[in-house]
């Protein structure tokens, strides 16, 4: 099949929407599709090595044809400018892809958020193509239960656009079942094409390999008790939880709160850990791929948070990463998040709503208490994430929904 795949993410761009696509890409490629890859140019969310890198328009990595497209800020900028990117981003993407691949495609799969560039898979339907929209974030109610989207006509706008797309869409994929119902609760029309994909994991790129680069040296962690989190610090995941939490637990003097990454609101917790006068946080930039395998395994457990203002039932990516590298997990999230399902099912960890500080703060003890028992936990996770979150069993099904 001859399939394009469109995503706002995609490495060099560190993220879990990122590498969910570009492994997504390969595989679908190594079983001999022509895939092609329409992304945006990067620019946000990259080690210093990528950040110096030149990129060109259009690239061959590996079999994988990438398109790179330049856009008003996608990214870390006022929600004003970001709404107007996301507008002309769908406008921008389609030029830049009929220039280069004008031929029609089989199928089209796009990731969304952002929303809008589902408009691509509704165009490329008309010219023939099979339209799969791959749901991660519920938009714009997710932007509505965060503050984010509050103007009346806006959210007039992105509901048409909503709807359009679920409409035009020939499969729609959500990532858990509560997401799943969540959509056909608000659009019953989808019920027949509205399945539930996981995410996946490639167990491949959670292998340390021969050489582990060891980040408790390199940040002075030696003898500590580390909690680590990798990803985008934005208003969804609601870290200042962490902080109240790190306020509570300063009596144990060996344990760390690692944050690792980048977004909107790190400055501003970096300001109020400072404020409080936090020794038990510490903030690093995103690492590139090849390297988080070594951060995960320098850790002790992997943490992960969400708003408590989220009203949808997101499973963020990085709790599959934890899980393939058979670290133990916390999750802080929103009540009605099926992380907690999932970690109450693979056993690997401990999870409580995220407006529960207290709560909180005793997994944490609970976790620091059971340390030299945590492994059972982590090998429980591992192998939970392998019989689920395969990626070769995600992909089957990619195949099979494009094809049918």
């Amino acid at each position: 099949m001859r399939i394009l795949i469109v995503s706002d993410a995609y490495p060099p761009e560190v993220g879990s929407g990122a590498h969910l696509m570009a492994e997504l890409a390969r595989e679908l490629a190594a079983r001999g599709n022509d895939v092609v890859v329409l992304t945006s140019w990067p620019a946000y969310k990259l080690d210093r090595s990528a950040a110096a890198t030149e990129f060109s328009e259009r690239m061959m990595e590996g079999r994988v044809r990438v398109l790179r497209v330049k856009t008003l800020p996608l990214h870390n900028s006022g929600f004003i400018v970001r709404g107007v990117a996301v507008l002309l981003a769908p406008f921008q993407f389609w030029r830049t892809l009929i220039r280069h691949e004008p031929a029609p495609f089989d199928g089209v799969i796009v990731y969304s958020p952002p929303l809008p560039l589902a408009n691509i898979g509704i165009w490329a339907k008309k010219r023939g193509s099979r339209f799969l929209l791959n749901v991660q974030d519920i938009f714009p109610q997710n932007a509505i239960d965060l503050g984010i989207l509050t103007n009346p006509l806006l959210i007039g706008v992105f509901r048409w656009i909503e709807c359009h797309a679920y409409r035009s869409a020939d499969v729609i994929t959500a990532h858990s079942p509560m997401n799943r119902s969540l959509l056909v609760r608000a659009y019953p029309k989808i019920v027949n094409k509205a399945v539930v994909l996981h995410n996946w994991i490639d167990p491949s790129q959670f292998s340390v390999g021969g050489v582990q680069e060891d980040f408790r040296e390199t940040l002075g962690l030696q003898g500590k008790f580390v909690a680590v989190y990798g990803g985008v610090i934005g208003p969804a995941q609601g870290l200042e939880v962490i902080l109240d939490v790190a306020m509570r637990v300063r009596d144990i003097p060996d344990l760390v709160f690692l944050i690792v990454g980048d977004g909107t609101e790190k400055s501003r917790l970096e300001e109020i850990a400072r404020a409080r006068g936090l020794t038990n946080i510490m903030f690093r930039p995103f690492v590139a791929r090849e390297r988080y395998p070594s951060l995960l395994k320098s850790a002790d457990i992997g943490f992960l948070t969400l708003s408590p203002k989220m009203k949808t039932p997101v499973v963020p990516g990085k709790i599959l990463g934890y899980m393939a590298m058979a670290l133990p997990v916390l999750a802080i999230v929103n009540e009605e998040s099926d992380a907690h399902a999932i970690i109450a099912d693979a056993k690997c960890g401990y999870s409580c709503s995220s407006d529960e500080v207290a709560a909180a703060e005793t997994l944490v003890r609970r976790l620091y208490e059971q340390r030299r028992d945590l492994t059972e936990l982590g090998q429980q996770g591992q192998s939970y994430a392998r019989s689920h979150f395969d990626k070769k069993i995600i992909v089957d099904e990619f195949e099979r929904l494009l094809a049918r």
